[in-house]
């Protein structure tokens, strides 16, 4: 039999625990004090709950870090709090930031990539954007552990990155980005591939991806995409050369200054499908899933060539000859020069109405009267 003398030690003992445990739950179940509209709050990569506990303090967010830290020990949460920027939100109560830090809910913000961008232009956008953490080389970037998705043998990055808006959290570096959207495309690609019409001109996934950033490049309305792709497709068919523009323009480089010449087409290159046949050897640019598709399924014709209508809503005149091709170039060439003209005519009558309205030289405007 244990005796009061033993007894009575032991039960303070315990009830002083169940004081202090119960102390510090109400405290975990307090509200935090934030601005109504919350506060961000960031978890940097190495904090420990303790460092935690005091940046919390330091924002006034709480006012007894030592108790926070205590109750996240307590609880066995102290090594699993994950680093990252949380929104922190009027009413929570500290045991709901700690199980928010515990899971790891991030803040996750909006990053796009565009259809149409080269790998140049993506590796830019990403560079300029202050979400992401820069970890690839501009010039030579390392991309063996990126490229995971077996679509050539070669390591060329163009095309590679499905086009879409990511939520991401702050800080992500441009390569988890980046294998994230080459995963992504590789499974659309996948798909549409699957899908695809019988009987075309491709033999792999990765030919019918060059081919959908060509119609992504040519293709201004969704509306043509498949027309497009089916001049494309029936030009292969035919042994006919693309003769498209976007593929020589990709393959000038940054030597491109705007203005595609006769000496451009010419000048034979890898990318010039004016003087070589077939497909150029990689895509042009990142293709949407709208020109995937219409690669997959291209609109059934007879028309083999088109140029922009000049309408200046991005649309195209098909032909199925060259000469009712070559009649639809010198309209669109006529109507481009009458707008030129009419464009000066009117830059010309700005400037006279101009000259009109001026003062005369000589004038005496504003000039004070003599006494």
């Amino acid at each position: 039999m244990f005796s009061g003398r033993v007894l009575a030690p032991a039960l303070a003992a315990v009830m002083a625990a169940f004081l202090v445990w119960s102390m510090v739950w109400n405290y975990m179940q307090s509200p935090i004090n934030t601005a109504p509209e919350g506060v961000e709050f960031e978890v940097a990569q190495g904090d420990s709950l303790k460092t935690v506990s005091a940046s919390l303090a330091t924002a006034d967010v709480l006012a007894w870090p030592r108790l926070f830290e205590f109750w996240g020990r307590l609880t066995g949460r102290a090594g699993s709090i994950q680093a990252g920027f949380y929104t922190l939100k009027s009413g929570m109560t500290l045991a709901e930031v700690l199980a928010l830090m515990e899971r790891g809910k991030v803040n996750l913000y909006p990053v796009t990539i565009l259809e149409g961008w080269t790998f140049a232009e993506l590796q830019a956008a990403l560079a300029g954007n202050p979400l992401i953490k820069v970890t690839l080389d501009s010039v030579t970037p390392d991309l063996s552990g990126i490229l995971t998705d077996g679509l050539a043998e070669n390591n060329h990055p163009e095309g590679r990155f499905f086009p879409d808006t990511y939520m991401v959290p702050r800080s992500m570096s441009d390569a988890d980005l980046l294998r994230q959207a080459n995963t992504l495309l590789a499974e659309k690609l996948d798909t549409i591939w699957s899908g695809r019409d019988p009987g075309l001109p491709l033999a792999t996934p990765y030919e019918l991806l060059i081919l959908a950033s060509i119609v992504e490049r040519e293709a201004a309305l969704d509306t043509e995409r498949a027309q497009i792709a089916g001049v494309f497709v029936r030009r292969l068919q035919g042994g006919m050369r693309l003769q498209t523009d976007p593929s020589v323009i990709y393959g000038l480089g940054t030597g491109f200054d705007g203005n595609l010449t006769r000496e451009h087409l010419q000048s034979d290159n890898p990318y010039n499908t004016y003087t070589r046949d077939g497909l150029p050897p990689t895509p042009i640019g990142l293709p949407g899933e709208a020109s995937l598709y219409a690669a997959a399924h291209p609109e059934p014709g007879e028309t083999l060539f088109f140029v922009a209508s000049g309408k200046g809503d991005g649309s195209h005149v098909f032909s199925k000859s060259l000469r009712e091709h070559n009649a639809a170039v010198a309209a669109y060439i006529s109507q481009q020069r009458k707008l030129v003209a009419a464009e000066k005519a009117a830059e010309a009558e700005r400037a006279r109405q101009q000259k009109a309205e001026a003062p005369a030289d000589g004038g005496h405007q504003g000039q004070k009267e003599s006494e």
